[in-house]
């Protein structure tokens, strides 16, 4: 895989449409219903700013790893990770100082599991959303 340029804009709009709910857009992707979550007098069911950052740092874990198994050659049959976001009050703002991934990984019949842990690590070490943002992200793998 050759990378051609340095740098990157993705873009993305939102809009709002009642209440305390809108919607994000970004071209040619489908719209996503966001809204503010229930712990701040928002709605249940909705994604909320504070999901999609936690779900940032899980998928770019998962997107990463799969490209750094397919180059080492790793054979697995199924990944799936969970990921907790911790927000607190510090100094008087809310802030997620917490992000666990527990990714779980299936490993394909005499897989190798250091090679795959190893392989989990350096996707997390090397994740451009969690190496974005101040919030120390954890992992905790489990492999099968």
């Amino acid at each position: 895989m050759e990378v051609r340029s340095k740098t990157y804009t993705y873009r993305t709009a939102v809009k709002w449409t009642e209440r305390k709910i809108g919607s994000i857009s970004a071209a040619g992707k489908p719209d996503i219903q966001v809204a503010t979550p229930p712990e701040f007098k928002g709605h249940e069911g909705i994604w909320s700013p504070e999901d999609l950052f936690v779900a940032s740092a899980n998928i770019c874990l998962m997107t990463t790893f799969l490209a750094f198994a397919e180059r080492a050659g790793l054979a697995f049959t199924s990944y799936e990770s969970d990921a907790e976001g911790l927000l607190e009050l510090v100094e008087g703002k809310f802030q997620f100082t917490r992000i666990t991934l527990r990714p779980t990984l299936t490993l394909a019949q005499g897989g190798d599991a250091a090679k795959a842990k190893e392989i989990l690590e350096k996707a997390e070490a090397n994740c451009l959303i969690s190496n974005s943002m101040k919030t120390r992200v954890t992992l905790e793998p489990t492999v099968r």
